[in-house]
């Protein structure tokens, strides 16, 4: 799943990224200009999930 980051990146944005592989079916996020590609399960999350899962981790970023 793509998302589009709200903000430029910065060390506070770094670090909650680094702790978004944490989110329960998160399995992976990997960081593009300006942008997220997130790999989560989808027997555990919807889309919806996902992304409401990353607003409440403080990431900024809506979907592409």
């Amino acid at each position: 799943m793509h998302f589009r980051l709200r903000q430029p990146l910065d060390d506070a944005m770094m670090a909650k990224l680094s702790d978004a592989s944490a989110i329960y079916g998160i399995q992976k996020v990997k960081l593009g200009t300006g942008s997220l590609m997130v790999e989560y399960d989808a027997s555990r999350l919807r889309p919806a999930e996902v992304e409401a899962a990353l607003a409440h981790a403080g990431i900024a970023a809506e979907r592409a």
